[in-house]
């Protein structure tokens, strides 16, 4: 049995009538206790009825029993949340019990959004100041505000893939009021009605790895770009604005720093911007006023809103706020068996495995048994979702589209990597161990040729990895030119699907392309 005073979530009741405790006034207390327990539990409260407030066991008659838990149905609907179990205990002929309250994500509405530019153009601290509605100091200091590692930190670059949540509720932004607390960041979770998941991406050239996974790999819906008002677009901009295309996401623009320049200037690199935009086949529009987003909202996959930001004066978020206030979410196929892409690898102690990314498809219950791989012996072995987090708010239940931790039990970290597939068991018939396939490519940027023998890094999902081309229809690829190529994951095999977008690299994204075929 539970103790008194055990858990911040739980909460002891003698018993619960209707005629007395669903009164206005009562009800409305013990639906705020109710919440107080939810926020404490992250999701979760326990209570247990038939109990003393000091915890000593009295115990309830049948009617007595049913009536209460009758009441704790009607506060849990107030909080929309409800009752996942119930467990009764026999103590001298009377009952006690356990009863589990949990709060869902069913019918939120989710987003995940990844923020691209060149370094030092503000990704960061526009997302620190949005999320929390604070502005900066001009030296980045709401950066600090995302998931971000100490070296970071210190020396005010972003190295690795930082996260942030921000939330609607009846079309109001949700604010966290101290973005450093993980329990803040689960009552935006918990609140909101629209979760947007920012992944934050990183702007310096040589973590172009980390920046295509990031971009490739977390299942995003928009992109999000920055533009230093000062440095306009350079070669990393031009980059990063290629893949969104080439992974066809409609893209944000954002032109910050404005308050550093005048007005000549900002003109000058967004007339710049305008012109890359219309080159690759895009229309810009500029935001002014709320007015302009209906004229963005249902296009996104032709036009490219601009919007003039910054976050010393905040000037530009509102309108940054109504637009995505109203963007819709991508289609999700949570129809299909559960599959995510691992990203990242945690070994938490008194948890064991954890594994981190961004729902493919399908949809994951806790408890549920799931099949992860291939293992570098090209197995698939079973393991089970212990409990499932969402930016720090334990869930039960989640779908495609949304960035999840996942405690895993039955394997060891070390045998984890990332790339390997987290799927569910009806999954099987579909998951091969694939070292071969055919793609169509296209040639983006290369000094000479490529010919049978090239080896670029490949990215596909969170996958990474060195390939050998052989070219199939053609004897060689030049800039520009498209063509079907065999490539052999030069180390490993990894699972990859019929219709699955790549980029390939030697430092720069030299080319993209499209799996055709999988050589069995």
């Amino acid at each position: 049995m539970l103790k008194l005073g055990e858990h911040d979530n739980i909460e002891f009741k003698l018993s619960l009538e209707t005629k007395t405790h669903l009164l206005t006034e009562k009800k409305e207390k013990l639906a705020s206790q109710m919440k107080y327990r939810l926020e404490k539990g992250k999701g979760k409260a326990v209570y247990v009825l038939g109990v003393s407030d000091k915890g000593e066991p009295v115990g309830l008659n049948r009617y007595e029993f049913e009536e209460s838990l009758s009441v704790l149905k009607v506060l849990a609907a107030e909080n929309s949340a409800k009752i996942v179990s119930v467990e009764r205990y026999r103590i001298n002929h009377k009952l006690i019990g356990k009863i589990t309250i949990e709060k869902e994500l069913n019918g939120k509405i989710n987003l995940v959004i990844a923020t691209a530019g060149h370094v030092d153009s503000g990704k960061s601290t526009l997302i620190g100041s949005l999320v929390s509605g604070l502005p900066d100091d001009g030296a980045g200091k709401t950066r600090l505000f995302l998931d971000t590692l100490p070296h970071e930190i210190k020396r005010g670059l972003s190295a690795e893939l930082s996260y942030a949540v921000y939330g609607f509720k009846n079309s109001k932004p949700i604010k966290l009021m101290n973005p450093l607390d993980k329990k803040e960041r689960a009552r935006v979770v918990d609140e909101s009605d629209k979760i947007v998941s920012f992944v934050d991406c990183v702007g310096h050239e040589p973590w172009l790895r980390t920046t295509i996974r990031g971009l490739l790999g977390q299942q995003i819906d928009y992109g999000l770009l920055t533009v230093d008002a000062d440095v306009g677009v350079t070669r990393v901009t031009k980059e990063h604005l290629g893949i969104l295309l080439a992974i066809n996401k409609p893209v944000i623009v954002t032109l910050t720093k404005i308050d550093k320049y005048p007005q000549e200037k900002v003109r000058e690199v967004e007339n710049e911007l305008e012109r890359i935009l219309k080159y690759v086949g895009r229309i810009p529009i500029k935001i002014k006023t709320v007015e302009d987003i209906p004229l963005v909202i249902d296009k996104m996959e032709a036009v490219t809103p601009i919007i003039e930001v910054s976050t010393v004066t905040m000037k530009g978020l509102d309108l940054l706020d109504e637009l995505l206030k109203v963007l819709p979410p991508r289609k999700r196929e949570r129809d299909k068996p559960f599959l995510m892409y691992i990203d990242k690898i945690y070994n938490i102690e008194g948890v064991g495995a954890v594994v981190t990314g961004t729902i493919k498809q399908g949809v994951l219950k806790e408890g549920e048994e799931l099949l992860i791989g291939p293992d570098k012996h090209g197995r698939f072995r079973k393991t089970k979702a212990m409990s499932i987090e969402t930016h720090y708010r334990k869930i039960k239940t989640v779908e495609a589209g949304f960035l999840v931790g996942v405690a895993l039990r039955g394997i060891n970290p070390k045998e984890i990597e990332r790339g390997m597939v987290l799927c569910d068991l009806k999954y099987k018939k579909q998951l091969r161990n694939v070292k071969e396939f055919i793609a169509e490519v296209l040639v983006l940027t290369h000094p000479t040729r490529i010919t049978t023998g090239y080896e670029p890094v490949v990215h596909i999902q969170t996958i990474s990895e060195t390939v050998k081309f052989e070219c199939l229809d053609k004897k060689y690829l030049k800039a520009g030119e498209t063509g079907k190529v065999k490539m052999t994951f030069k180390y490993g095999s990894h699972f990859v699907e019929k219709g699955d977008k790549l980029i390939f690299r030697e430092g720069r994204a030299k080319g993209i392309g499209k799996i055709l075929e999988i050589v069995k």
